[in-house]
């Protein structure tokens, strides 16, 4: 099963009918995903299951209906255990951004988190999830599909926020800063915190 998030709430993908009180669950084959995504985003629906029942095929399936944009992104911590966050528009989220053409994932991972948060000695340590979330620009609906890494780095610089991607701040944050930062944070961030990292 997989969880794509349109304003924090998700939209599960499965390979069984989900029959519920008040559920929805859609064949992927002919559904209307614009129709679902906008009943969601506005909260006119709860609970929506999309169905196909080949587990291989489920989500290449779902990615033929919506265009798809490749991210990479990492959760960094450093020697003090503290985890780097940046703030953009109001919420605390983690560095991460586009797989440029002839990048791997691991050097866009790398080079986003550079760039968004002005931290240097980043070391992959290992994958974490990929995580999904629906997205709105030029008036088009975008599927973000973000592969995210463990990093580290001893880095004790100064912390610069890319301003021309709208991060405000960037933070290191301990164990309890971590928790307050998730209050305000996305539903797919917090996602990476609830697997041991």
């Amino acid at each position: 099963m997989y969880k794509v998030f349109v304003n924090d709430k998700p939209i599960f993908l499965t390979t069984e009918m989900v029959y519920e009180e008040n559920v929805r669950c859609f064949p992927l084959k002919g559904v209307d995903l614009e129709v679902v995504i906008n009943k969601v985003a506005k909260d006119k629906w709860d609970k929506v299951y999309l169905y196909h029942p080949n587990p291989e095929k489920l989500l290449k399936k779902f990615k033929k209906l919506i265009p798809v944009v490749i991210a990479a992104g990492g959760l960094v911590r450093n020697d003090k255990d503290q985890v780097l966050f940046i703030k953009r528009n109001g919420k605390w989220d983690l560095p991460k951004g586009r797989v440029e053409n002839g990048e791997t994932l691991e050097e866009a991972a790398i080079r986003e988190t550079e760039e968004e948060t002005g931290v240097k000695e980043l070391k992959i340590i290992r994958p974490l999830l990929v995580t999904y979330h629906i997205f709105n620009r030029n008036d088009k609906m975008k599927l973000k599909e973000t592969h995210w890494f463990a990093m580290e780095s001893n880095y004790e610089g100064i912390l610069i926020p890319e301003k021309n991607e709208g991060i405000k701040k960037v933070a290191w944050k301990n164990e309890l800063k971590v928790q307050k930062a998730l209050q305000k944070s996305y539903a797919n961030i917090k996602e990476l915190f609830f697997q041991k990292v």
